[in-house]
């Protein structure tokens, strides 16, 4: 498998349909402008979605891949190494910010289980069936893949892609329940974009204290050693310093722009493989909406080299999709403006409308003046 054959595959959204959707913007009785990145949107999904106007978001899911990384044995992260099966089982028992969310919206949650350390009968069979392998590997130190993972990691996010386009999901939020998967991704982040440990490494979403994001940033500086000799093969790159979980959610971002399947991204974990995605296919972010920022360096570094824009910035760090979620009915009432709100009635109508007033008025005269004159012999 070779990732840059995606670039052959993805095509950019409609650009005459967005021109047309911009168009027909103009002659909206609300003047152009006055509803900010919401017309932006409204355009954005008409060329998305090949329709104008644009139809409303329907159908959107939560998809949430899951994973356990072994570089949080360094007690790099906030949470327990080997715990994010926790982070599942709260989410499907609705407990957690992100479950609450989308019981309030009414959006389905699917959960991928693509690299969790834990005994499959901890968790439903739905979620774990997927599985690629138990845990990653320590990336500073060993691979987090073997390369047949890798691949089937991939495979996998492209399966889930394909079958989430063939249901009719017409928008999917994004996230991931990982612990570890910070480090993983601000790893592959320093490496695209060539930059040291210390300016991509955050406090993760659990938040971790000063010697915490030491270790951290140690962890990054001996991966990105490893990292760096791979950055010619993509999925070379996701078996050295990835991970299951983010090989699977690479797979998917790219699958979903072929499938020409808009994807709203969470936070740093979602925009490290975005990241990968983009340098396999430069088309592919065309596709995807950043939901927020999370506060992580690595994650607004991405998003710079996507030249992606967050929708919201409200200083949600929890991570698991909730800020992506809190995007979503920012992006529904973009779609809803572009479809219903009423346009101008054409200029010649206008004229048609004075003409005939005046018309009026001028047959009123007359018939007044008639009126007023003395009768003849």
């Amino acid at each position: 498998m070779n990732l840059d054959d995606f670039s052959d595959l993805i095509e950019r959204p409609d650009g005459g349909l967005r021109r047309d959707a911009e168009e027909r913007r103009e002659r909206f009785v609300v003047p152009p402008g006055a509803l900010g990145r919401l017309d932006e949107l409204g355009e954005w999904l008409s060329a998305a979605q090949q329709a104008v106007p644009v139809r409303p978001i329907e159908q959107p899911r939560v998809l949430l891949f899951a994973g356990d990384h072994g570089v949080a044995s360094l007690d790099v992260s906030g949470r327990a190494a080997g715990s994010a099966h926790e982070l599942v089982r709260a989410t499907l028992e609705g407990a957690t910010p992100l479950a609450v969310l989308a019981r309030r919206f009414s959006v389905p949650v699917r959960i991928v289980d693509a690299g969790l350390d834990c005994d499959p009968e901890l968790l439903p069979e739905q979620v774990v069936r997927t599985r690629v392998r138990r845990g990653s590997g320590r990336i500073d130190i060993e691979d987090a893949l073997t390369a047949e993972e890798a691949e089937r990691a991939v495979r996998l996010g492209m399966a889930i892609a394909d079958e989430e386009a063939d249901s009719g999901t017409d928008l999917v939020v994004l996230g991931d329940l990982s612990v570890g998967g910070t480090t993983a991704a601000a790893t592959l982040i320093a490496a695209l974009c060539g930059t040291d440990a210390s300016v991509v490494t955050g406090r993760g979403g659990a938040g971790i204290d000063d010697l915490a994001w030491m270790r951290k940033c140690a962890a990054i500086r001996d991966a990105l050693r490893r990292a760096r000799p791979v950055l010619g093969d993509q999925l070379e790159l996701l078996a050295t310093v990835g991970g299951a979980d983010l090989a699977a959610m690479t797979g998917f971002l790219l699958q979903s722009a072929v499938r020409r399947l808009p994807v709203i991204l969470d936070g740093v974990v979602s925009a490290a493989c975005a990241l990968v995605g983009q340098r396999a296919a430069f088309r592919a972010p065309d596709w995807w909406l950043a939901g927020q920022l999370s506060g992580e360096p690595a994650q607004a570094k991405a998003l710079d080299r996507m030249a992606l824009n967050p929708l919201l910035d409200h200083g949600v760090i929890v991570g698991e999709g909730s800020g992506a979620l809190l995007a979503l009915p920012f992006v529904q009432a973009a779609a809803a403006l572009a479809a219903e709100l009423p346009e101008r009635a054409p200029a010649s109508d206008e004229r048609d409308e004075k003409d005939e007033e005046r018309d009026g008025e001028e047959t009123a005269d007359s018939e007044g003046a008639a009126v007023g004159e003395p009768a003849g012999d």
